[in-house]
């Protein structure tokens, strides 16, 4: 059995190379990396450390690699591969989409539909996989979608697993949490499939998808954010702040009676589900840096995304909010002058102030309630660390006349 992976970084060798090779697959990376790519040519496998006590360690192998840029090639392995997955960023799905594309059209001209082609996007995001679809779409004639409709297939998932900045001697070797979880609903899968060891088949992917971005991602996130105003530079440090744990935890308990009202979690369950990964944020046997956890804030602060779509879900629901609002307003501090999104969001709030950037980046209109409660939030936290604010006092002053709200 064949695998192509999109991504030589950390979470395809970390987590969706491991779990393919050891369901009997041969895994091919395509990433840019040419010193990587190299490598995993050259050896075939690669070590891989679990961040545990006793830092367990295995040996991927039956791997390989090809370089992004040999379009050929890449779409030779496609050809010949019944499952391909990506791990390299939501936004950048439409970068490799002609690739796939010529892949799926060689395969397809080959005669090869009488063996299913199932691709997984592997990202951060909901309906990854219908995304990555659309942009592939866009590349192939229609003849060709016609049979990719019968015989490719795109079913969105849900992948969880911690993966932290490596600074490892070895180029291949990775370090990742024991804890991960691979999602995949049944539904959306044809013909005849080999199942992957170790991913959870379900009849239904939203309620999975929707546990996993309102609790991991944004609890992660939340306490990325919080541990930034403290000046923590690890997740693991502020996670050991008992101020910052109890806001975190405030924020899940919020989230989670969001997901039990929608889905029907039993409470029990869910709360124990809540403290596995107040534990994982807390994992003592590596170090996740506050600032990889919340690069990128325009996106996660984004309307369908981890903060500001379950606020307004709960607000909506007449469910409590008050974490949720805190997270939010702590994020809109989030100053990394390496980071682009943080540097487009701090001149948007120099420039434009804090209240239109909530209704122009969050999607929440002035006279949304939460508005005016992220607004009030915010002035607050000018207060409290007015060394902070990109905008100094100046956002504590604005004109907004409590009866828009």
């Amino acid at each position: 059995m064949r695998a192509v992976h999109f991504g030589a970084g950390n979470i395809g060798r970390g987590f969706i190379g491991p779990v393919l090779s050891n369901s009997g697959y041969r895994v091919c990376f395509v990433g840019r990396n040419t010193n990587k790519i190299t490598q995993l040519q050259g050896r075939g496998q690669y070590s891989l450390t679990l961040a545990n006590e006793n830092r367990d360690r295995y040996i991927v192998d039956n791997v390989t690699a090809v370089n992004l840029g040999d379009t050929a090639e890449v779409a030779k392995e496609i050809a010949k591969a019944e499952v391909v997955t990506t791990a390299v960023g939501i936004t950048a799905l439409k970068d490799i989409a002609s690739t796939l594309a010529r892949g799926i059209e060689l395969r397809l001209s080959n005669g090869e539909e009488s063996k299913p082609l199932h691709v997984f996007a592997c990202e951060n995001g909901i309906k990854s996989s219908q995304k990555l679809k659309e942009a592939v779409y866009r590349h192939l004639k229609q003849s060709c979608k016609e049979l990719a409709d019968r015989f490719v297939a795109f079913p969105n998932v849900m992948v969880d697993r911690i993966v932290p900045v490596q600074k490892n001697k070895d180029p291949l070797e990775i370090l990742v949490e024991p804890f991960s979880e691979w999602v995949i609903p049944h539904s959306d899968m044809i013909g005849d499939y080999n199942e992957i060891k170790g991913a959870h088949y379900v009849d239904s992917l939203d309620p999975y998808l929707e546990r996993k971005l309102f609790t991991v991602n944004t609890g992660h996130c939340s306490a990325a954010y919080f541990g930034y105003m403290e000046g923590y530079h690890s997740i693991q440090e502020a996670m050991s702040d008992p101020g910052i744990r109890s806001r975190v935890q405030g924020v899940l308990r919020e989230t989670g009676s969001l997901l039990i009202h929608l889905y029907g979690f039993e409470p029990e369950v869910h709360e124990k589900y809540i403290q596995k990964m107040m534990d994982r944020f807390s994992n003592p046997n590596f170090t996740d840096t506050v600032n990889r956890v919340a690069r990128s804030p325009l996106r996660k602060l984004s309307p369908s995304e981890r903060l500001v779509k379950p606020a307004m879900l709960a607000n909506e629901l007449g469910l409590e909010t008050t974490y949720l609002v805190l997270a939010i307003s702590n994020a809109l501090f989030f100053d990394d002058t390496k980071d682009q999104e943080a540097v487009v969001l701090q001149e948007a709030i120099r420039k434009q102030g804090v209240s239109d950037v909530i209704k122009t980046k969050l999607g929440i209109p002035l006279e949304h309630p939460l508005h005016y409660q992220i607004v009030r939030g915010y002035n607050k936290l000018c207060l409290q660390y007015p060394h902070m604010s990109s905008s100094g006092y100046q956002s504590m002053f604005l004109r907004i006349r409590e009866s828009h709200f």
